[in-house]
């Protein structure tokens, strides 16, 4: 499968979506887009929405690919929305990547649907708003 990156502004965060092949290179190249596209857009915040093909990574796969990119996320990407939408895809590994991302100090949660990540966005933002 082609790999495919296409990419939205919607107020205060981007929206990422992805698909392509589900193996370690393409999940690395979309990172680094969607870093590419957070710094170029100035915006910290993402909704990273995968479509990707194939059976899903191996644990280990799962954190070697998720501690490289941890590295360089901070400052230019501060809130990361993540859903898979492969139904086939293990949900527990999706958590064991959030886990290791915030280990790291990623601030990225894992969803089972677009909306809910989307309103997990919009409650942080008017959070933020509240405080300013």
């Amino acid at each position: 499968m082609e790999y495919v990156f296409k990419l939205e502004r919607i107020a205060d965060y981007l929206h990422a979506k992805v698909s392509g092949n589900n193996d370690p290179a393409t999940v690395s190249r979309y990172l680094k887009d969607v870093y590419d596209a957070c710094l170029r857009e100035q915006c910290p915040r993402v909704l990273v929405e995968e479509t990707l093909e194939g059976p899903g990574l191996s644990v280990a796969e799962v954190f070697g690919v998720v501690a490289k990119a941890s590295e360089q996320v901070w400052p230019v990407v501060q809130q990361i929305a993540y859903v898979d939408t492969n139904p086939l895809h293990d949900f527990t590994k999706m958590q064991f990547a959030e886990v290791v991302a915030s280990n790291r100090g990623v601030n990225v949660r894992i969803f089972s649907s677009v909306r809910n990540a989307k309103q997990w966005l919009s409650s942080a933002s008017d959070a933020r708003s509240e405080r300013s």
